[in-house]
């Protein structure tokens, strides 16, 4: 069945739950509607869909939700649903989250990526703040609630991500990383069993651990929280899933960019506070970690091993191998309809690959219309005027954050870190036996 006929069929449901005087007089708004023009045909038809699938939300048969999640999600990916989402916001959220309640795994996994989706289509403002702050319990509780790895990675990525739009302080950054963390290290109490998570589960708590530590200023970190962090990353280096491995190497160049290493130490007293014990530690993991790398880099690889997925990682730590060694960040560059968006930094790099992955299919269509995504890279679009002649959107014209997701904040900060991640190892060369008196 075409799209158009299904859209026609979906009308005519509606329809026939009315008189047959309404079935007219809807019909007959629907024509003059459709006559004015091909575009605003388009948009009602689209808006239609949506108020039905918000309505199907709430149906009793799980299938049905389930549905109506998906066509949701098709709906915010194909493009920025603005019009909707003014009318129908707190609608859609509070439905969303009563799918934790009483919906199957696969629903709870449409359902939050439903509500990462509406966060990003809303930007940072009111409704992005309402969002974090109706939607951590539910989400926390989620995620206590079975181990489906479905469920769980969904859960995460979406909790970065409405994290990511609508947080405001570094603590409420922190406290989101911290539900995450505590999904690979719980707090164990004695009538609780530790359920050992699966590689799907890891490998999305560390990619949107390390999303939401591109935010933050390293120095504001609150160590007794990370500490022994870094070990555990170093740790997943060693493991048999390709993702994993992958994921803790991007983690671990975030931590070496940010220049907070101590931070992250297993040590307690790091080389701040004069101790040489905790200044030995620090340095032997960054050894540990540089042999790591090196190795990954040059992996020849295991039976049956995709050869794509095995270039990929050979790719990613022979960056991260430059970086640690020389302070050489990747740069990429990807086509934006016609317009090049450059990255340069491994932060800039884990939210590009972070939000592609999260948006997937409407990727393009986001970073062409959604104003949050342009603050965010700092990217300008080419638009059309009504002349159609392309030009550029003025930067001065954006607002800017104030927020640790100000591109100017980050840029900032980048810096420092780089300047001062190049003074500490111009003397030796690279970070992984630096002597220098900084550690000292």
């Amino acid at each position: 069945m075409g799209k158009r006929s299904a859209q026609r069929k979906n009308a005519a449901m509606l329809d026939s739950d009315d008189d047959n005087s309404s079935v007219s007089s809807s019909s007959t708004m629907r024509s003059d509607f459709m006559s004015v023009s091909g575009a605003d045909e388009v948009q009602l038809d689209k808006d239609s869909l949506l108020d039905e699938a918000v309505d199907a939300l709430y149906e009793k048969r799980g299938s049905t939700r389930e549905k109506a999640l998906t066509s949701i999600i098709e709906a915010f990916n194909s493009g920025l649903q603005h019009q909707f989402v003014e009318k129908k916001f707190a609608t859609l959220l509070h439905q969303c989250l009563g799918s934790f309640k009483r919906g199957s795994s696969k629903e709870i996994a449409l359902a939050s990526r439903a509500i990462g989706l509406l966060a990003l289509t809303v930007g940072s403002g009111d409704n992005a703040r309402e969002i974090l702050e109706e939607s951590i319990t539910p989400f926390s509780q989620a995620l206590k609630s079975g181990s489906e790895s479905l469920k769980i990675a969904s859960l995460l990525e979406c909790l970065a991500i409405i994290t990511f739009v609508g947080g405001i302080d570094p603590e409420e950054t922190e406290r989101s990383m911290q539900i995450m963390w505590q999904i690979v290290h719980p707090k164990l109490g004695s009538n609780v069993v530790a359920v050992k998570p699966s590689a799907t589960i890891i490998t999305a708590m560390v990619s949107a651990w390390s999303f939401l530590l591109t935010t933050l200023d390293g120095w504001t970190l609150d160590s007794k929280h990370w500490q022994q962090s870094i070990s555990y990353f170093s740790s997943l280096l060693d493991k048999d899933d390709r993702s994993i491995r992958i994921a803790a190497g991007e983690a671990l160049a975030l931590i070496f960019e940010i220049g907070s290493l101590e931070k992250f130490s297993s040590e307690p007293n790091d080389c701040n506070d004069g101790s040489r014990e905790g200044c030995t530690h620090v340095r032997g993991l960054k050894g540990k970690i540089l042999n790591q790398v090196r190795n990954l880099s040059v992996e020849a690889g295991g039976k049956g091993s995709a050869k794509k997925d095995l270039t990929s990682q050979r790719n990613l730590f022979k960056d991260i191998l430059e970086f640690l060694e020389y302070g050489y960040c990747p740069e990429t560059s990807t086509k934006i309809g016609g317009e090049s968006f450059k990255t340069s930094t491994w932060s800039q790099l884990i939210q590009l690959n972070f939000l592609k992955h999260f948006i997937g299919g409407g990727f393009v269509k986001h970073m062409q219309e959604n104003e949050f995504l342009h603050e965010v890279f700092g990217f300008t679009p080419k638009r059309k005027s009504l002349s159609g002649i392309e030009h550029h959107k003025s930067v001065t014209d954006k607002r800017m954050y104030k927020s640790p997701n100000s591109v100017v904040n980050k840029a900032r900060t980048q810096l420092l870190n780089k300047q001062r991640m190049l003074s500490e190892g111009r003397n030796v060369g690279h970070f992984a036996v630096n002597m220098g008196e900084e550690d000292v």
